[in-house]
């Protein structure tokens, strides 16, 4: 295992605005961006678009995400075809991946239902160790707000899983 290094990663789903519950749809986009923690640099990111195999994107999706049916038809790939590309670019079971909430369980779940081996050994909830660090109680803290609270400036479109998860990237260099 390379603590060196942590895989910051976001994803972005189908979500529709009708009442149902949010984190019931299929994953759309992994966003990555992969923390060298001895130089405090971002060595690369990635934007991987998946195409989901039940679920539309809705128009309430494409305005919070950025994402259209169409686009997601047109980039999109099975989404063990992603999880394989993520492994071999950004270094599968031998580095952490961490994300600002348990998108480690979407995907566990996702993998499951599709009949997928999960690929990642090592996990961290990064919001929670904000929260321990800043001794914060309430459980439904954002990522933007634990920017702001850490002194930096959110840069691009939040819901683009490239953005959210290199803003996180740079929230974690802060905290580790």
């Amino acid at each position: 295992m390379n603590y060196n290094k942590i895989v910051c990663l976001d994803l972005e789903m189908t979500c529709w605005d009708d009442g149902r519950e949010p984190r019931t749809g299929e994953i759309i986009e992994i966003g990555l961006a992969k923390l060298d923690l001895s130089t405090q640099e971002i060595e690369k990111t990635a934007s991987y678009i998946v195409k989901p195999d039940h679920d539309e994107v809705s128009e309430f999706c494409t305005q919070l995400t950025g994402h259209t049916q169409s686009s997601v038809n047109r980039q999109g790939r099975p989404f063990a075809d992603v999880l394989d590309t993520v492994v071999k670019n950004f270094g599968g079971a031998s580095v952490i991946y961490g994300s600002w909430g348990r998108d480690d369980l979407v995907m566990r779940k996702e993998c499951e239902a599709k009949g997928i081996v999960y690929p990642f050994k090592e996990y961290i909830n990064l919001a929670t160790v904000f929260r321990m660090q800043q001794r914060v109680k309430n459980k439904r803290f954002g990522h933007k707000r634990a920017m702001q609270i850490a002194g930096l400036e959110w840069e691009g479109r939040q819901h683009s899983g490239v953005v959210d998860a290199t803003n996180l990237a740079r929230l974690t260099m802060t905290m580790l």
